[in-house]
């Protein structure tokens, strides 16, 4: 969502800076934005498909490639039926203009039952609570950052990640301003990031622990009578049920487990309760842990309940521009039904939530044998291997496929399994408008970018490529899937959820594809012409006409046109979550873990993606294991040295930082990395390979009423590596 200025040479980017005159970034841009054109140029990027031929990999035309998918494909659906297929999607969807907006069509019309996402790694607690709460999943709150006078950040560190469920442009830029302006911002969290090292104060919580210190937030703040609900008023329903159940959470007894006084959580909550503009954020952080949607509810809890939901300078809702697919409701969960479980996985027996499923069920459904066992898998724009929790297991597994279809522009970790490999465009060869990401903005704006190269004559798009494989599901030779037909039947479907009659809207087009797609929901959002409706409103000719966009204007209170429960009311103490407040309870009495492990991320990597990006990779190791000093000497490990870190899952070697910017007993490792496997074709991630922290990350260790892994407050030990 940042503002780019592009320097073209020939065919060559020459230069990425920041547009200063974006109407939504103004100049902010982070390391990541500048690297477009290396991933462009990259020589280990796939540009034509490629199939497996025994131990080695033949360039094929786009026709042999869709054939061989389809010829794949079919004796598979024919001997098992389409349950025996299944999808992994990954984090670039929300980044990518085609992906983002046609994952639908594969999922939808293939009729594949359900697919494995990266959401069950990230966010998924909180699209629980916001289902349960405002009736939508995706109906997620933002603090607004720009307008507060206390900020509250648990979880999250905007300095490595800029926003993470909240698009602002330069976050630690805020933060500086709000101390300057006389506000206040507080960081929990296990570590002293870089966001904490900015903050006023850093409060080092044991992981895993946050719900217990925001129940004992939520009783001050009922006990000292220092409740407001403000406008809202009448839209909350549960009030009185939370401060029921918020009595027994007093800070004395959640203090010794958290390791925050209570002294110090009585002066928060008062200070959140009496401080006109104020909000919590809280984020990943929070969503991996093993109560993580307890942690994410409770944020919303709290900001409502000291006068800070829908108000200016707390947690508001976003009105973006466009609306995405992701708005429209699941079947069976419309209205925030409390409708989940309806189906378990075959080998573990992991309830269903939301349509999904832990993310680390898949190597166990690929490699047990019987009825349902999964024998073929599409993976779109993610790497498993590593992103998720016990990817050596998935790693293993993969083999074992009989069919494996990746849309992916790299040969990685997990591509390397794959039979076909279909290379989707780079980012500067096709347009973008945030499809997602607008949801979690502190304003309004829109922005197009059009491509800077033209892709290669014959190249499909991904959303081509999509429609293209879930032709091939129902039995079509995907070379001759009737794309446009299919395309045009999806634009009229989402045409009709907006009031509008498809086939005479599209009268309006002579092209298809994405940019029909995002014309639509810019006419039809909130600011949008409505197709001469509204004079004056947006469509996608006055986008392309604004090259620097369109800022909309802050957020506004709105509470009441978001919400989409039966009621119409926010549910505050959901049932489906509240029930799991005794299994927080028992963590109070549970025994102290020697030491635990909890992950993070570095300024310049996203993800495992980027690691093939010379200029964000090079320079001192950031794959290392950071130790608290007391920590060290108690295990015997030095600094910089090769140290081997063991839980109940594996064990892998390591060099070890040991730095006071941990907490004691805490112990951190960045995922994304463990690349150099064989068979790769990564250049320059093979050089800095890093190790796996998933190996280590149990995948039967999860947020038991979301799914959503637990990859922070694992129990691990630590000892020095013998030399030979």
């Amino acid at each position: 969502m940042c503002g780019l200025e592009i320097h073209v040479e020939g065919d060559r980017v020459g230069l990425i800076r920041a547009d200063r005159d974006d109407a939504w970034s103004k100049g902010h841009l982070c390391p990541k934005g500048t690297t477009l054109g290396h991933l462009h140029h990259d020589p280990d990027r796939l540009r034509q498909p490629i199939v497996r031929e025994g131990d080695t990999w033949r360039e094929v035309s786009w026709d042999e490639a869709f054939r061989r998918c389809s010829d794949l494909l079919a004796p598979v659906i024919e001997e098992h039926g389409i349950e025996a297929v299944t999808a992994y999607v990954g984090n670039p969807l929300a980044h990518n203009f085609s992906l983002g907006r046609y994952i639908g069509i594969l999922i939808g019309m293939s009729g594949i039952p359900m697919i494995y996402s990266a959401g069950t790694v990230d966010q998924w607690p909180k699209n629980v609570s916001s289902h349960l709460m405002y009736g939508g999943m995706w109906k997620i709150p933002v603090p607004d950052i720009q307008r507060t006078d206390l900020l509250v950040v648990m979880g999250a560190n905007p300095h490595a990640s800029q926003g993470s469920l909240l698009a602002c442009p330069d976050v630690m830029g805020e933060i500086d301003a709000i101390r300057a302006r006389g506000g206040k911002v507080v960081v929990v969290d296990p570590r002293r990031t870089g966001t904490a090292a900015r903050a006023d104060e850093w409060m080092p919580i044991t992981p895993g622990t946050d719900a217990a210190l925001l129940l004992a937030i939520a009783n001050v703040v009922v006990a000292d009578g220092l409740v407001r609900l403000g406008h809202i008023a009448d839209l909350l329903d549960g009030v009185d049920r939370i401060e029921e159940l918020v009595a027994a959470w007093t800070p004395e007894r959640v203090a010794p487990v958290t390791g925050i006084s209570a002294d110090r959580i009585r002066a928060l909550a008062r200070d959140l309760a009496t401080t006109e503009r104020a909000v919590v954020y809280g984020r990943i952080g929070l969503c991996n842990q093993e109560f993580g949607t307890l942690a994410s509810w409770l944020v919303d809890v709290v900001n409502a309940l000291t006068g800070h939901l829908d108000t200016v300078g707390g947690l508001m809702f976003p009105r973006p521009a466009v609306w995405s697919v992701t708005d429209l409701p699941m079947p069976g969960l419309e209205g925030g039904a409390e409708n989940f479980g309806r189906w378990k996985t075959r080998v573990r027996g992991a309830p269903e939530v939301l349509g999904h499923v832990p993310v680390s069920c898949l190597a166990e459904e690929i490699a047990t044998p019987g009825a349902g066992q999964i024998r073929a898998l599409f993976t779109v724009a993610g790497n498993p291997v590593l992103s998720t929790p016990g990817g050596d297991r998935l790693d293993a597994a993969l083999s074992g496929l009989d069919c494996m279809i990746s849309v992916d522009n790299w040969l990685n970790e997990t591509t390397r399994h794959a039979d076909v490999i279909l290379p989707g465009l780079s980012p500067l060869e096709q347009p973008h408008h945030d499809d997602l990401i607008w949801n979690f903005a502190v304003g309004s704006a829109a922005n197009f970018s059009p491509a800077i190269f033209p892709p290669e004559d014959g190249r499909p798009h991904e959303w081509e490529i999509l429609i293209r494989l879930a032709g091939a599901c129902l039995g079509e030779n995907a070379a001759e899937v009737d794309v446009a037909a299919i395309d045009d039947g999806f634009f009229d479907v989402l045409a009709g959820t907006r009031g509008f009659d498809g086939p005479t809207i599209r009268e309006h087009y002579d092209h298809g594809g994405p940019e029909r797609m995002l014309d639509l929901t810019l006419r039809t959002g909130p600011f949008g012409d409505r197709y001469g409706e509204q004079p004056g409103g947006l469509n996608l000719d006055r986008l392309k006409a604004e090259p620097h966009g369109i800022a909309l204007g802050p957020n506004e209170p709105c509470l009441a046109e978001v919400l989409t429960t039966a009621e119409g009311k926010v549910r505050l103490a959901p049932r489906y979550i509240t029930d799991d407040l005794p299994r927080l309870a028992a963590r109070l009495d549970r025994p102290a873990d020697d030491l635990v492990l909890v992950s993070r991320r570095h300024l310049r990597s996203n993800n495992s993606w980027m690691h093939n990006v010379n200029v964000l990779v090079k320079g001192k190791d950031r794959c290392t294991l950071t130790v608290h000093p007391d920590d060290a000497a108690r295990h015997g490990v030095r600094d910089g040295a090769l140290t081997r870190v063991t839980s109940d899952a594996g064990t892998v070697d390591v060099p070890a930082e040991v730095t006071d910017d941990i907490r004691p007993g805490v112990v951190s490792l960045p995922h994304g990395w463990g690349h150099n496997l064989p068979g790769t074709r990564l250049s320059v991630a093979n050089d800095h390979a890093g190790v796996n922290t998933n190996v280590l990350a149990p995948g039967t260790f999860v947020d038991v009423i979301s799914g959503n892994a637990a990859v922070n407050g694992i129990p691990v030990t630590i000892s020095p590596v013998p030399i030979p």
